[in-house]
């Protein structure tokens, strides 16, 4: 009886576990990203882009102009393009991805290569790893990226780094996580990230 049990056990288990697939061997494809910091709120929180940050939690905010509403992508997911300086989307120019001065994990409007001045740019990176590639970011003496509470429920994403401007103003209250790349396959996601 012990072993049918067991039997049952291991499936269900299994089941209940998030999905993830290991690294590619495309040294270098779009991916998404998810937080892994264990007995924590934000363990396994998919990374999403909305108002020109990033959040763990939340939902991704996307756009498409009524001229290709009928080709749309869905645009409910976050993918960051190759090496993970941009979003992977359609609109023409793209959208950059960059750290700015107070810290925070953001990224451009569409149609505008406006960064604020003191932003960071060019120290975040997609690092291939097995079984599991990384998304990090290295400037400014940082340790790689963190997530700080704010009062509707989320987390937003900035530079793991001690004297960032975050929500509660307190940066003891931010957990630092480990960035999991995720490859994707498929079309471009979204037309642009609102």
């Amino acid at each position: 009886m012990k072993t049918f049990i067991a039997s049952l056990a291991l499936p269900l288990l299994a089941a209940a576990a998030p999905t993830c697939t290991p690294a590619t061997t495309d040294a270098n494809p779009p991916f998404s990203v998810m937080a892994v910091r264990s007995a924590s709120p934000i363990h396994y929180l998919q990374l999403n882009a909305a108002g020109q940050k990033f959040w763990l939690g939340g939902q991704t905010s996307s756009y498409c102009p009524t001229e290709v509403v009928q080709n749309c992508p869905p645009g409910n997911q976050t993918i960051l393009a190759p090496g993970g300086n941009a979003l992977d989307v359609e609109v023409p120019g793209g959208q950059q991805v960059y750290v700015d001065p107070t810290g925070a994990l953001s990224f451009t409007q569409a149609h505008s290569a406006s960064i604020p001045a003191g932003s960071s740019v060019g120290n975040l990176a997609y690092q291939p790893g097995t079984p599991w590639a990384h998304y990090t970011f290295n400037g400014w003496g940082a340790t790689g990226l963190m997530a700080c509470p704010t009062e509707d429920n989320r987390w937003q994403v900035f530079a793991a780094m001690s004297n960032a401007t975050v929500p509660s103003g307190k940066v003891g209250d931010c957990l630092g996580f480990s960035a999991l790349a995720l490859p994707y396959e498929g079309d471009v996601p979204a037309w642009q990230y609102a």
